[in-house]
């Protein structure tokens, strides 16, 4: 298939998934691009669809982008969805250890260059991952931050060169956490303790109420993407 007959099929696939399922997606996606893989960050969304790819495709690749700056929250979530699947996520490291970060660009460089800091930890690893298949999987939602209220189900990412899918986009909060609770999932404790989205332990706080879930991440700063989905 060529970059214009993908390019097309893409489009039509967006139309015709806008009212099917996560499950519907998936499996389309599964079935249509063997080289693809499942950013998973362990947050709500991300269990949510760690279930539905065990129940569709368990041989799919899930890797996540290990910063080293991970609430340790997230490292015990992630052990305990290994054991319960039986999988084994695969790691994506930075290539400078928090220690050479330091030596190279200064301390705690996510307090003066929030932006550096994840190009260094998240955009180049994320980079380097998906240069090996021809489809990813994310978990963002259209209601999460207005840069993500135009994401397709299906589409061209432009930014790294593949394609690229939703199944939850059209979903709200609401319906992430019925599917959590109706399938007894394990999620990450934070969510329970005022953390709607939950990155590094550095640049993420609780949300007090009447605030945006994302007014957590990056806070006092007008940051509001990691690099990931831009």
């Amino acid at each position: 298939m060529n970059f214009f007959e993908k390019e097309a099929l893409i489009r039509q696939k967006a139309e015709e998934f806008e009212n099917a399922s996560p499950e519907t997606v998936i499996r389309w996606a599964v079935e249509t691009f063997p080289k693809i893989t499942f950013a998973c960050s362990f947050g709500a969304e991300d269990v949510v669809l760690v279930d539905m790819l065990q129940k569709i495709s368990p041989k799919t690749d899930i890797f996540y982008l290990d910063t080293d700056f991970h609430f340790k929250e997230t490292y015990e979530t992630r052990d305990r969805i290994a054991r319960k699947y039986g999988i084994e996520f695969v790691q994506v490291k930075p290539e400078l250890t928090p220690e050479e970060q330091a030596a190279k660009h200064g301390d705690e460089l996510w307090k003066r260059d929030p932006n550096a800091c994840c190009n260094i930890r998240k955009v180049e690893p994320l980079t380097r991952i998906l240069g090996q298949y021809e489809a990813w999987i994310t978990g963002i939602r259209r209601d999460q931050a207005p840069t993500r209220a135009n994401a397709k189900k299906v589409e061209y990412d432009t930014k790294f060169g593949l394609v690229k899918f939703n199944p939850l986009a059209a979903w709200t909060s609401d319906d992430v956490w019925n599917y959590i609770r109706n399938n007894e999932l394990i999620y990450n404790p934070l969510h329970d303790q005022n953390y709607p989205s939950i990155g590094c332990e550095y640049c993420t706080r609780p949300v007090m109420p009447g605030e945006d879930p994302r007014a957590g991440r990056w806070a006092g700063t007008d940051k509001t993407e990691c690099g990931l989905h831009q």
